[in-house]
């Protein structure tokens, strides 16, 4: 006998008896007919499998259901991309998911409580198969991803070109500011200055720490000004012997001397003429040659190793130093004259300790430049890895950050990195991790309350610290005027105008 109509099973009245019965149903239906699925709590931890998930297990590396509940989903499912989900509440309808146990099509879905706050979230094996049940799809992926492989290749391969060499043999720069990464106050200052100094012919001095990116400043100058056309130049004075020093810098005349070459060479001045000569680390350079280069620069010509014949040249210098250029000079390991010439527009650049908010953008740009050049996907840093990271002091700077990011990348299975990982290579270089910054906001603030105090009047920070001097002085001799006014080095009645009138 047929069901009547009034005998059928009726559906809640109301709107959320509605919507938890379709909920149900549809956990059910997917239960039912997905190859599997899987959810884990608020912290990525694993808290239930359904039968069908059970079957990938000792693909995985688990020999029972037991091993594999309570884990942290990073651990027991390479690649997933499930702690995305958590952060963002977004889901991910469709996905392709490859590890140890095969290739598959995946959802991943957020699990909210009543006030919308994420709660976990679901994981839904679609196909097992999917090179055999979504063939058609697969393929047109297969040709998409051998597309964007020879894009990347491609893309790698220029980067990796460090000069684009012209028909005449003229060498360009390779970096712009928009290559300089960083939005911080202190990396926003640096490249105001070193905008700036572009728009000048003045000699440019990039002082800071090795590894904080004086060079990229450097081809970043020349490329935005009105010798961006002509040649960019470097040389390394740390890397090139004193005895061949004079020869780079200024040629050698056709036969100068025995094995010469009977048709000459050109020096780095000659081969910068109408362009941008970088003489990267200026402080080793020898004093023999620093009267030579002086001279060069005041005159405007040189004279090639074995020639009698003076040649003028027409180069815009740009110089760095990692060292302190003013205590050698003081020392008088670096002549004043010479050191006068350079230090027309000084540009500091600040160590990464400095500007910390801008690590996150630089770990991109890294791990994306690692990927390029490895044809790999980027590297995914977890919160934890972030945030260690921005507490390290980077004496190194970017070069280390770099070092650190790339054996990361060697060394992982999958694409997510933990501060665990980070820190065994932290420690295996001899560095023991400082504490990581949670808190990234508080980081940027501080920085540019830092950067604030000193865009103000010179005459006014002066002045300020003056007092703080005399304040401390005369707290560490209980108030006596003679002994502050000998520690300070200055006269009691210069003391006693402080004291009076300390604006």
């Amino acid at each position: 006998m047929p069901l009547l109509i009034d005998d059928a099973p009726a559906l809640p009245l109301d709107a959320q008896g509605i919507l938890e019965l379709a909920a149900r149903s549809m956990f059910h239906l997917f239960s039912s007919v997905s190859q599997g699925m899987f959810l884990v709590d608020l912290s990525g931890r694993i808290v239930w499998v359904n039968e069908g998930y059970q079957r990938f297990l000792p693909d995985l590396g688990f020999s029972s259901v037991d091993q594999f509940v309570g884990r942290m989903v990073e651990e027991v499912i390479p690649n997933t991309g499930m702690r995305r989900v958590l952060e963002t509440g977004n889901p991910v309808l469709i996905d392709l998911l490859t590890n140890k146990a095969g290739t598959f099509v995946v959802s991943r879905i957020p699990l909210r409580d009543d006030e919308g706050g994420v709660i976990g979230a679901i994981g839904i094996v679609l196909f097992d198969h999917p090179e055999t049940t979504l063939q058609p799809l697969i393929s047109k992926f297969a040709l998409l991803q051998r597309d964007l492989d020879d894009a990347r290749r491609e893309l790698a391969s220029q980067r990796r070109r460090t000069l684009a060499v012209a028909g005449d043999g003229e060498r360009r720069a390779k970096y712009t500011f928009a290559s300089f990464i960083g939005s911080s106050p202190a990396a926003a200052e640096v490249k105001r200055q070193a905008r700036r100094a572009a728009q000048s012919s003045s000699p440019v001095l990039l002082l800071g720490e090795t590894g904080t990116g004086k060079e990229l400043l450097a081809h970043a100058i020349h490329a935005a000004s009105s010798r961006a056309s002509g040649p960019f130049v470097s040389v390394n004075i740390a890397a090139v012997p004193d005895t061949l020093l004079e020869a780079e810098f200024f040629g050698v005349a056709p036969g100068a001397y025995t094995g010469a070459s009977a048709k000459g060479r050109d020096g780095k001045f000659k081969l910068a003429d109408g362009g941008t000569l970088f003489l990267d680390e200026i402080g080793d350079m020898p004093q023999s040659l620093q009267a030579k280069l002086l001279r060069a620069l005041q005159e405007g010509e040189i004279e090639p190793l074995g020639s009698n014949k003076l040649v003028p040249f027409n180069v815009r210098i740009l110089a760095a130093t990692s060292r302190d250029l003013a205590a050698q000079v003081r020392e008088g390991r670096f002549r004043e004259d010479l050191f006068y010439r350079l230090h027309v527009l000084p540009v500091r650049v600040p160590p990464l300790r400095a500007r910390r908010s801008d690590i996150p953008a630089l770990v991109e740009s890294l791990g994306d430049d690692l990927a390029l050049r490895n044809g790999t996907p980027p590297p995914e840093l977890l919160p934890d890895a972030m945030a260690l990271l921005a507490g390290q002091p980077w004496r190194g700077n970017i070069r280390e950050l770099r070092n650190v990011i790339e054996q990361a990348v060697m060394r992982s299975e999958g694409q997510s990195i933990d501060a665990a990982q980070l820190e065994r290579i932290l420690r295996e270089a001899g560095v023991e991790p400082a504490a990581p910054v949670q808190d990234t906001t508080t980081v940027v603030v501080a920085e540019a309350e830092d950067a604030s105090r000193y865009l103000r009047p010179l005459a006014e920070q002066v002045a300020e610290l003056e007092q703080r001097a005399i304040q401390a002085a005369m707290k560490a001799h209980g108030g006596n005027k003679l002994a502050t006014a000998r520690q300070l080095g200055i006269s009691r009645a210069t003391l006693y105008g402080r004291l009076e009138n300390p604006e």
